[in-house]
């Protein structure tokens, strides 16, 4: 059985809880809203079962009446699509075989076009993108000074969640120092993480599950929509906590260890029971509220008790893509894994030139594992050209080449996650390495380094 959460079938029930409003909410920076402005709509990352979250959203629904003009007929017809893939997606029990992520966007762009035609079916493809990086949330005022990170790799100067999608990584920031790193699970290809700037504001101990009226829950055994599904009961994916990041996402408990450093949510961040306890105490720290040990454990003593727990200050949570990462002077290519076509040599330069070097200043050794690297990694291996070593192309006097002996080949597996090399012109420099490393082991990490 597929666990859901978020995307609109995770529901809360909590009507005696009124939603904290922030004085001051984190929000894009005018270089990212930029971006995503001229973001080409055929590299949306819209899919199908993230429509079926968006359409339960009455201000994007009211937004594709009114800016796009669909009518009633269309948006029953893109709603069916929508349910109907989700529904496919549980009955061929996508946990196990997932399909590719290009695949689901290109599905999801294909049917959409069928719907409300090639002249609309970008601007839908915008509107859904722009809700899906937001979490919904109404525009920020002018006097909002939380920002998205700048430039590839940045470190923060201030207080806030970090996640890195492809490195399966969350990392807590306080005044710009790394106090605390958690491995993690991620959404699915079809049920992907959003990115961008979110804000957590409470932490909800014994969360409720409130099933959907969707066909899928039909099928469930035990399970029918609008039924509250209690905390700690079997049939409730969400842990003992889980923390709103705006919609549709969590982060929230109930995952397995098993299920860390994969694919394992449905746009959800997922953490073992143990570890999302220790993140909400770090979170309430973080936020000046000071959630106790013992408090903690009173609250989650009585499971059916639903506790709502409103941090006194916001705590922005920035969900990046970064599948280059220059960390503690070893540079870390991760897995393409939404297939988003970031291990390019452009974004390879960009990383570098952030951390005041080049490619041109590595050796010739490691400028052909770094560029054979991130072949290896790219959502389509095999089709990058193969480097030429500088030295190489500078060399044309008539002397005999002094024989070199060559690099040893390392082969990446099918199924390897990351590739690490070490840049000896550019140690201690880059993104911090883990910090008290939580892999929901239950142990303390030997080591801050990250190893897949």
């Amino acid at each position: 059985m597929i666990s859901v959460c978020g995307l609109g079938a995770c529901v809360t029930n909590n009507s005696n809880v009124t939603p904290p409003t922030a004085k001051s909410d984190p929000s894009p920076s005018p270089k990212q809203e930029s971006k995503t402005a001229t973001k080409d709509p055929y590299r949306s990352r819209l899919t199908l079962a993230v429509l079926d979250a968006l359409l339960t959203n009455q201000e994007f629904v009211f937004q594709l009446r009114t800016k796009l003009e669909i009518s009633s007929e269309q948006l029953d017809e893109l709603k069916n699509v929508a349910t109907a893939e989700v529904n496919r997606l549980r009955t061929t029990n996508a946990e196990e075989s997932m399909g590719k992520p290009g695949e689901e966007r290109e599905r999801a762009s294909e049917q959409v076009a069928r719907i409300v035609g090639q002249e609309k079916a970008p601007q839908l493809a915008k509107l859904a993108d722009d809700f899906w990086e937001k979490g919904s949330e109404a525009e920020s005022s002018e006097s909002n000074k939380q920002t998205s990170s700048n430039g590839p790799n940045s470190v923060p100067t201030d207080t806030r969640v970090v996640v890195n999608i492809p490195a399966y990584r969350m990392d807590l920031f306080k005044n710009g120092s790394l106090v605390k790193s958690y491995k993690i699970g991620i959404g699915y290809p079809e049920f992907p993480l959003p990115q961008g700037l979110r804000k957590a504001q409470t932490i909800i101990f014994n969360p409720t599950w409130t099933p959907p009226d969707s066909p899928w829950v039909a099928k469930m055994t035990n399970v029918s929509a609008g039924e509250k599904i209690e905390a700690g009961s079997k049939l409730n994916p969400l842990g003992p906590i889980k923390v709103p990041i705006g919609m549709p996402s969590l982060i929230h408990g109930g995952k397995s260890q098993a299920k860390l450093g994969t694919f394992a949510s449905h746009g959800c961040v997922g953490l073992t029971n143990a570890q999302v306890q220790d993140f909400a105490l770090m979170l309430s720290q973080l936020s000046e509220s000071e959630v106790t040990q013992s408090e903690l454990t009173a609250y989650l003593k009585n499971p059916t008790e639903t506790k709502t727990v409103k941090l006194k200050k916001t705590v922005p949570v920035e969900l990046r893509y970064e599948t280059i990462v220059l960390e503690d002077g070893a540079l870390h290519i991760y897995k393409d894994v939404y297939e988003e076509d970031t291990n390019t040599e452009e974004k390879l330069r960009a990383v570098l030139e952030a951390n005041g070097s080049s490619l041109d200043q590595l050796s010739d050794d490691e400028r052909t594992q770094v560029l054979a690297a991130l072949n290896a990694m790219s959502a389509h291996p095999g089709t990058a050209s193969s480097p030429t070593p500088s030295s190489e192309a500078k060399d044309t006097s008539d002397k005999p080449a002094a024989k070199k002996k060559p690099t040893p080949e390392k082969k990446v597996g099918k199924n390897q996650k990351e590739v690490v090399i070490q840049l000896a012109t550019l140690a201690r420099r880059g993104y911090p390495s883990p910090v008290n490393y939580d892999t929901g082991t239950g142990k303390p990490s030997k080591s801050t380094s990250v190893g897949r």
